[in-house]
């Protein structure tokens, strides 16, 4: 009679056994059965409610003492006073600075710094594009921007190198400011205003603090990668040369890592200027208020007017800063004395023809039929397209087929079977310690109570995550694939990438109305052009010889890219869904003040009404999402055990 046999190993267990993967599962199945009787005693709906933890009443206590000390305790009048005055200051002079050189000044000055890092090429681009920041009347405006984000960059790369500084040389301290960091990139910038504002108050010095704690932790972290990067080697001979640790520091460490401190000021700036119109909320002024304005009176035109120039700065200086962190520099090309020089010169000559501001003669107005376009688009496309109907309809179907039943299935799970799922995605893809975070994320969700806003988030961020992957992954593929597809694509991503995420909202709502859709939409174009430039980079990096190898053994293209390409590119391919999801839950949050709901809403709430334990209980709920989210899609480096 014939047997079943069962694939074993050769130490006689069944070869399924032996997968670490379902090893991991059976345990947690029998933890789960173990701990089952004592979770049933909360219930099996949602978060019971003898396990959470209300914070309105010491957050209320704590904003009444701020809200009456703020004038008299010493802690505001001999620091944050002195702090808050010396931002004014600031400020103040790199906008009188700006102001005094003129446009023409300016424009040069530009000009000559994009020649001497990279070139007359870009040295043409910079002044268009400081032109056309003019030639739209935003002159004034993008001077003020650029005022605030001079300051603000300047502080965070003080800041950021300093802490990216003390993580780079001593391993505890790289573990003690770690959780902060993420706290701080996570940790959603309508969250943080809100405290901002209740010590600063409304004004530049509390818009300039904000943008320094969002744009500080990738300095940081860049920093602290390069100065523990550097080869050892190289530090080893430095040493046997008997140089001190200052020594090593100042002319081996920060030398070696040149390349990741210029990409931590690229990353920096980018962020500073996503920050224009955020801070526009709290009185920063500039572009991102005329963009804010616009918002409130969903006006698309003035807007794109004012967004703009905001994109053409951040183009520009990732130009700038990319060119000096690739080593493209030509520092012989023109020097600083000539620059300045020339800067002056022309400052001077425009000020004695008295132009020294933008003529109102050369300004084109772009707000009416921008407007007038956007008219016609939803008059037409909304709604009574034949066949495919209209974009009303296709968020309408979104809205039905997707959000909502993904948000009553997590809602409909009982509260200890979300940290099961929770706890089995982190574990199957990192260590104990990444599933003991993740679920101790979630569940201090439920504690702070606010278990089914955050679900409610959650189902909207897993929707525009999907679409984003799927759409992110075939374009990247494509890019990857054809040199042509990569460069038509470049300067479309940049734009994406670089608009400011209020932006976004004003199209979007235009063609698809308010609800939960458009908050979805927003945020799959926000995260989109970093998960294409991620999977096409990783994609591209593949070895070589292996595709040779794969080439010489009659592989087709589809069989290389699925067999081969795509196998190597894992690693990249995990950074483009953990990017992904952050990027995708930045825009969600935001998506909340065009009737995404949600965490989202409270936040906004939090800050319009001075709430402080609405917004702040809703911001460190958005901060473990995020921190879930991450554990849950990164996978963390193992360590090879000796003798394995």
């Amino acid at each position: 009679m014939a047997t079943l046999s069962i694939p074993t190993s050769g130490t006689g267990k069944p070869r399924v056994l032996r997968s670490r993967a379902v090893g991991k599962l059976l345990l947690l199945a029998l933890l789960t059965a173990v701990l089952l009787p004592l979770l049933g005693r909360w219930g099996n709906g949602s978060w019971p409610h003898a396990l959470t933890v209300r914070l309105d009443a010491p957050l209320a206590t704590a904003s009444d003492w701020v809200m009456d000390n703020r004038d008299s305790h010493p802690l505001f009048l001999y620091f944050f006073g002195y702090v808050s005055n010396a931002v004014i200051w600031a400020v103040r002079a790199v906008y009188l600075t700006l102001l005094a050189a003129g446009w023409a000044g300016v424009t040069a000055f530009a000009a000559l710094l994009a020649w001497r890092v990279a070139g007359v090429r870009l040295a043409a681009g910079t002044a268009v594009a400081f032109l056309a920041c003019g030639a739209l009347d935003m002159w004034v405006p993008t001077m003020q921007t650029l005022a605030l984000m001079v300051v603000a960059v300047l502080a965070s790369v003080v800041v950021g190198a300093l802490l990216g500084l003390a993580a780079g040389l001593s391993d505890r301290l790289d573990r003690a400011l770690r959780p902060v960091l993420d706290t701080m990139q996570v940790l959603p910038a309508f969250a943080y205003l809100l405290p901002v504002v209740l010590v600063f108050g409304i004004g530049v010095p509390a818009a300039v603090l904000a943008t320094v704690v969002y744009a500080a932790p990738p300095m940081a972290r860049l920093t602290a990668l390069g100065l523990r990067g550097a080869d050892p080697e190289v530090l080893e001979a430095v040493e046997s040369l008997g140089a001190t640790r200052r020594q090593r520091l100042l002319t081996a460490r920060i030398p070696l890592a040149r390349k990741e401190l210029l990409l931590g000021l690229n990353q920096t700036i980018m962020m500073a200027l996503s920050m224009a119109v955020i801070a526009a909320v709290i009185g920063a002024g500039g572009l991102g208020d005329r963009v804010y304005q616009a918002l409130a009176s969903v006006d698309v035109g003035a807007a794109l007017a004012a967004g703009i120039p905001i994109v053409l700065l951040a183009v520009v200086l990732d130009r700038v800063t990319a060119a000096a962190g690739d080593g493209t520099a030509r520092p012989r090309t023109i020097g600083w004395p000539y620059a300045l020089a020339v800067t002056a010169a022309v400052a001077l000559a425009t000020r004695l023809l008295g132009a020294p501001d933008w003529p109102g003669g050369w300004t084109v107005g772009i707000a009416e039929p921008v407007n007038r376009a956007v008219d016609w688009m939803t008059a037409h496309l909304y709604s009574g397209v034949p066949v495919v109907g209209g974009t009303a309809d296709w968020a309408g179907h979104f809205t039905t087929w997707v959000l909502d039943p993904v948000r009553d299935g997590l809602q409909w799970l009982p509260w200890w079977a979300v940290l099961l799922v929770v706890a089995a995605l982190a574990w199957l893809i990192g260590t104990w310690r990444t599933a003991l975070t993740a679920v101790l994320a979630m569940a201090a969700i439920g504690v702070l109570g606010v278990w089914e806003p955050s679900l409610d988030t959650l189902s909207q961020v897993l929707a525009a995550v999907a679409v984003t992957l799927v759409l992110g992954f075939a374009t990247g593929i494509a890019a990857a694939r054809s040199d042509r597809v990569e460069r038509a694509l470049r300067p479309v991503l940049d734009v994406f990438q670089t608009m400011p995420q209020f932006v976004y909202l004003i199209p979007v709502v235009a063609l698809f109305g308010v609800g939960r859709a458009p908050a979805v939409a927003a945020a799959v174009v926000y995260a989109l052009p970093a998960v294409v430039r991620i999977t096409a980079q990783g994609l591209r990096q593949v070895d070589q010889a292996a595709l040779e190898s794969a080439r010489s053994l009659g592989a087709t293209g589809r069989q290389q890219l699925w067999q081969v390409q795509l196998p190597l590119a894992r690693r990249a391919l995990l950074l483009a869904v953990n990017q992904g999801v952050v990027l995708v839950l930045a825009v969600v949050i935001i998506g909340g003040l065009v009737g995404g709901g949600a965490l989202g809403y409270d936040v906004a709430f939090g800050l319009a009404q001075g709430d402080l334990a609405t917004g702040l209980v809703a911001g460190g709920a958005i901060v473990c999402l995020g921190l879930m989210l991450d554990r849950v899609t990164q996978p963390t480096e193992r360590r090879a055990k000796k003798g394995a």
